[in-house]
């Protein structure tokens, strides 16, 4: 799952070397932390949140079908 999240997010982003994807698990949730480039926020965060609003459903369903609890941070 933290391939697809840094292939999504590197997709979207100006500067896709400077995208990092950490993993850390939190209860039973595994939490993805996602940090750009100060100029790519806007294009990982969309208009009124709505690409990250995506990102998150897309990977909530990706783990549900494994069985899992994930949330995206995106993080500055």
């Amino acid at each position: 799952m933290k391939e697809l999240l840094t292939y999504i997010a590197r997709s979207l982003v100006d500067h896709p070397d400077e995208v990092s994807v950490t993993e850390r698990t939190q209860d039973a949730e595994t939490v993805f932390e996602v940090r750009v480039a100060e100029g790519d926020m806007g294009k990982i965060i969309g208009r009124q949140g709505r690409i990250v609003k995506e990102i998150r459903v897309l990977m909530k369903t990706v783990a549900q079908r494994q069985g899992k609890k994930v949330s995206v941070e995106v993080l500055d």
